[in-house]
């Protein structure tokens, strides 16, 4: 497949639709082919991403110096990470050209499960833009939706237990990152962020109007997805990959912002518990060899070697950086 298929999953909400079934096997074509798709029918209105839009652009509107007061430290991956901050997990390649802010799923501070892993807890939500909290978490709840349904499909398409893969999801540890991409001038080198493949199981993301992210091909070409008004894009991650025993396939991407606009992203990633073991629920396809990923450890590993001084050790499965 050399293009991303757009795909209307409002089906999927319904396992008596008429095209239920049809619509499960478009999307197995899109995530076993290219593992992108764009979807469309997911009820979320284009009202609700314009919101957390505006919203996105305030936080990254706010003084320079208080973003530093709220950024993310080694022992709580939460809040601003300044620009050029992280490089590629590989420790190569030059720092990505953006500024972020982190937040992962939302948990009270005296939940149990906090005990078990030192990721989960509340996030920090900037003062200097009253709302932020309250429409950023009702978008993700309704992603939430979004991500539980195409985990259904994968489950039937896949030919797995009803409920399988949704299981795993139960106090997830799924996450956003805030995304704000200066305009690259069109000679300069590095990227908004380095060709890398998604180490979630599923990841979810509303396309910004100036454009930028870019998709391999198999053949190694580089193609942009053509998302409709309203729609988003979606892609598998490593851990959905491995599950599958590599029917399900994670594709390398970048982003690449020459549109001399500014650039706001929002990406939601789809991660299982914390306790969560993923391995081969399939007989793995020939010629794919992966280790089980325990995804807590992964996780904390791969927050852990995005600090420039940190690397990557034999304990560390793959990380999702390519070479370029």
């Amino acid at each position: 497949m050399d293009h991303i298929p757009t795909i209307d999953i409002a089906p999927l909400y319904d396992s008596t639709h008429p095209a239920f079934d049809a619509t499960v096997q478009q999307v197995m074509q899109a995530c076993t082919q290219i593992g992108f798709l764009s979807i469309t029918g997911t009820g979320i209105s284009q009202t609700a991403v314009e919101q957390v839009r505006d919203c996105v652009q305030a936080i990254f509107d706010i003084d320079e110096n208080a973003k530093w007061d709220q950024a993310i430290t080694r022992d709580n991956y939460r809040g601003f990470i300044p620009m050029g901050f992280f490089t590629p997990n590989d420790g190569s390649g030059k720092a990505d050209k953006y500024e972020g802010y982190k937040l992962h799923h939302e948990t009270h501070p005296d939940v149990p499960i906090r005990r078990d892993c030192a990721l989960y807890g509340p996030n920090i939500w900037p003062h200097q833009v009253p709302g932020a909290r309250e429409t950023i978490l009702g978008y993700w709840s309704q992603l939430d939706r979004v991500a539980h349904v195409l985990l259904a499909a994968l489950e039937t398409g896949l030919g797995l237990p009803a409920r399988q893969l949704r299981d795993a999801f139960s106090d997830p540890m799924t996450n956003m990152t805030l995304l704000h991409y200066p305009p690259q001038s069109p000679d300069e080198d590095g990227y908004g962020i380095h060709p890398h493949k998604d180490t979630d199981a599923l990841t979810i993301i509303a396309p910004d109007p100036v454009g930028g992210l870019e998709v391999q091909t198999r053949d190694g070409g580089w193609i942009t997805p053509d998302c409709p008004p309203g729609g988003f894009v979606v892609n598998i991650g490593d851990m959905l990959e491995l599950w599958s025993g590599g029917r399900l396939k994670s594709t390398p991407h970048r982003v690449v912002n020459r549109s001399s606009k500014e650039r706001y992203s929002f990406p939601y990633f789809c991660v299982p518990r914390h306790d969560v073991v993923v391995a081969p629920l399939l007989p793995p396809l020939p010629g794919f060899d992966r280790p089980s990923v325990h995804c807590g450890h992964w996780s904390a590993e791969i927050w852990r070697t995005n600090w420039p001084d940190e690397a990557a050790d034999n304990t560390t499965p793959e990380l999702g950086t390519l070479s370029d």
